[in-house]
């Protein structure tokens, strides 16, 4: 007779496998020491809740700004500045990692407690300024929270490095976006029905309140980490002038290059970058709730690829797989152009989920492969440095476009060079000789 039910240890044992292979993206982290097992699972529950939280911010903060009664040329400088003042923050917070070696507390003091709290003080705001000064404020802390969000960025990659071994990041990472996908779907429709229920700026604010405590919990599942290995990191002295660090790239031939292309991709992408949300409301007349549902369309379809992407990304290596999204992406600003209403960004959301997808994942395990671990802090600052200028100038111009020639131009703009970028890529960066092997 065939035994239906199992019995509660079987049972037990199935989703304890389940589990254990849903936090490490399979089986090969079994052979990994029990301290780094629990590492992978603590920072799998990071990138859950801070998924959820950032992503209600990255959908409703622009349109949170909006609704206080900022203009389009507001939003394109706040988004500006972010960017411009992270570039002050970024090689401070390299060189607080090559001097005190720290990365745990600096990326927890930085970016789970500043930058948090700045989200905590945007939603309450409203409730003592009004008018020039509510806009103004509501704009610094948004900067604020982007600003020491960097001065942590070097630590968190540094330690990242090291919690993730090498011969399994595409599962791993493939696993942790996949939780993160699903977290900030769910985040970003919970909060778009309650914006659109509510009155505003109401809504937003409980939005941008909610972001926070589920932030907090970010901030206690990466507090659990343990930084195994940070005592080995050889201490470099640090550099603050610009020339010695330009010189400093000359020791990796394919990180320069790889710093080009990504400042010009950058550029090209923050153009449009925040005012896709904003055409959708003041073109398209789409609610809050609409924007939520377009938003998780490209959560929906980045989930559905996530773990064959991270499959692919060992085995084909991620430069493979940045230069083929990085070639197809250029066709998602164009798209924007021929949209009515509001339902024809859900298509092109579909694709780009699929897209980004597969260029997030590839380009973080890109960076990690070309940044040795010898100065990888600063490597990752100057990298981050010059995107976040890049971002600001995009930024900068954006602003400018959209108000004199409208959002046409910004789409067709961001398309073109979009690809150019790619075709940089595709020139000028070689994938590392680890992977040269398998193609």
């Amino acid at each position: 007779m065939t035994k239906w039910v199992s019995s509660p240890v079987e049972l037990w044992g199935r989703l304890s496998r389940s589990y254990t292979h849903l936090v490490t993206g399979g089986d090969w982290a079994l052979e990994l020491p029990e301290r780094a097992r629990q590492n992978l699972h603590w920072f799998w529950y990071d990138g859950l809740f801070s998924s959820a939280s950032d992503n209600i911010i990255a959908t409703y903060m622009t349109l949170y700004v909006l609704a206080l009664g900022a203009t389009r040329t507001q939003i394109g400088i706040m988004s500006a500045l972010s960017s411009l003042s992270a570039t002050l923050l970024l090689l401070p917070g390299a060189i607080l990692v090559e001097r005190f070696n720290h990365r745990k507390e600096i990326t927890l003091f930085c970016g789970g407690s500043i930058a948090r709290l700045a989200i905590l003080f945007i939603a309450l705001v409203p409730f003592g300024l009004t008018g020039k000064a509510l806009i103004l404020t509501a704009m610094a802390l948004s900067i604020t929270r982007d600003a020491f969000g960097n001065l942590a960025f070097p630590a968190w990659l540094s330690f990242t490095a090291d919690i993730v071994p090498m011969q399994g990041r595409g599962r791993y990472f493939g696993s942790r976006n996949f939780i993160m996908g699903i977290s900030g779907m769910l985040a970003v429709l919970l909060v778009g029905v309650l914006i659109t229920r509510l009155s505003q700026p109401e809504g937003y604010q409980l939005g941008m309140a909610f972001a926070f405590v589920l932030g907090i919990g970010s901030t206690f599942s990466f507090s659990r980490l343990h930084d195994h290995s940070g005592q080995s990191i050889p201490q470099t002295p640090a550099l603050l002038d610009l020339p010695s660090l330009m010189r400093d790239l000359r020791k990796l031939p394919a990180l320069p290059a790889l710093i080009v292309t990504a400042v010009v991709w950058n550029f090209f992408l923050n153009i449009p970058g925040p005012f896709f949300n904003v055409y959708m409301v003041e073109n398209l007349k789409a609610s809050a709730s609409m924007v939520g549902i377009a938003s998780i369309t490209t959560t929906v379809a980045s989930l559905l690829v996530q773990r064959r992407l991270g499959r692919l990304a060992d085995r084909w290596g991620a430069h493979r797989l940045q230069l083929i999204s990085g070639l197809l992406i250029p066709i998602l600003p164009l798209a924007w152009v021929f949209t009515r209403v509001p339902w024809h960004v859900i298509p092109i959301n579909i694709v780009s989920g699929v897209l980004w997808g597969a260029y997030g994942l590839a380009s973080f395990n890109l960076l990690l492969e070309l940044t040795p671990q010898e100065g990888r802090a600063r490597y990752s600052a100057m990298y981050q440095l010059f995107v976040t200028l890049a971002l600001a100038a995009g930024a900068v111009i954006g602003g400018w476009m959209v108000t004199k020639w409208g959002y046409t131009a910004i789409f067709v703009t961001s398309a073109v060079g979009r690809l150019f970028a790619a075709l940089l890529f595709a020139r000028f960066v070689r994938r590392p000789a680890s992977f040269a092997a398998t193609f």
